[in-house]
């Protein structure tokens, strides 16, 4: 039989043992289970409350109804004389019957607003590789008549057919009024269409007089607004200062016409930048003045060709 210090030895390491040993975990740390046993109402909790990770809606652009417009009281602009001195170094060796000088008249203008658009015949022709085609009546006396003025392409089905094969021999297109319900038929309107070519009755291109409206043609050219721009070429490289100004100022005025004429309530156009350019060539924002700054140099020192 066991005495009683021994008894009581055995209690106290009973108790010490007791006391080291870790409890067992009833739970495993939600961190260490897998995604596939955590309960469910821990993922509930997880995924709710303003904790959890929320995508930004995107920020809209900001858009304008009108194009933009930029203030230009310090920007630099120059005289038609000086425009040209400075776009000629830039074109020095190139052919001067190539090389077009071209002007881009920025308008403030609404972006849903009417463009403005039209054909104008320069005082000085600019282009010399006018190509017209004709459509017209099989085999009638105004397909002769087409052909004697200078046509390249003449003709009512034969010419749809080119169109639709994608030969285009023409950069101007008329249609005689005899033949206006065939072009309404031919559907060839989504192809030249895009190429500004499509015969109307507002332009003056659907026409029963071939001789004048093919005569107003040679040495004429269509513009079109886009984008609040209207860009044309207005001259050839070797134009004297004078003929430039003279093909400007039948530009501006065409332009200046027909926005005064296409204004409507909540759509108004004016002029806000006049710039020159050529094909090589930087581009000059025009001040409105013609002489250069410079007195030692006058006009007629731009006058030969290049």
């Amino acid at each position: 039989m066991a005495s009683t210090s021994q008894c009581i030895a055995s209690l106290a390491r009973l108790s010490i043992a007791t006391a080291t040993r870790r409890p067992t975990p009833s739970i495993i740390p939600k961190l260490l289970l897998p995604s596939v046993v955590t309960p469910s109402f821990v993922r509930h909790a997880s995924g709710s409350g303003s904790g959890g990770m929320r995508k930004r809606a995107p920020k809209k652009k900001k858009t304008y109804k009108a194009f933009r417009s930029y203030d230009q009281s310090d920007l630099e602009q120059y005289s038609l004389c000086d425009a040209m001195r400075y776009l000629r170094a830039f074109e020095v060796g190139q052919p001067p019957h190539i090389i077009k000088y071209e002007v881009h008249v920025k308008l403030k203008a609404q972006k849903n607003g009417p463009v403005v658009r039209n054909r104008i015949r320069f005082p000085f022709a600019v282009k010399s590789d006018t190509r017209i085609g004709v459509i017209c009546p099989e085999d009638s006396p105004m397909m002769e008549e087409a052909r004697q003025l200078g046509a390249v392409a003449v003709g009512e089905e034969s010419l749809f057919e080119s169109i639709r094969a994608g030969n285009f021999p023409f950069n101007k297109l008329i249609c005689h009024t005899d033949s206006k319900e065939a072009l309404k038929k031919a559907n060839v309107g989504k192809l030249l269409g895009p190429k500004g070519l499509m015969p109307s009755e507002r332009h003056g291109t659907i026409t029963s007089n071939l001789k004048a409206t093919i005569g107003e043609m040679i040495g004429s050219d269509e513009y079109r607004e886009r984008d609040g721009v209207v860009r044309m070429a207005i001259g050839q490289l070797g134009f004297s200062p004078q003929m430039l100004a003279d093909n400007l100022k039948a530009v501006m005025e065409t332009i200046k016409r027909d926005m005064d004429g296409i204004i409507e309530d909540g759509h108004p156009k004016s002029l806000d930048e006049v710039v020159l350019s050529t094909t090589h060539g930087p581009a000059f924002s025009l001040n409105g003045k013609f002489n250069p700054t410079d007195e030692k140099i006058q006009p007629q020192d731009l006058q030969s060709a290049m």
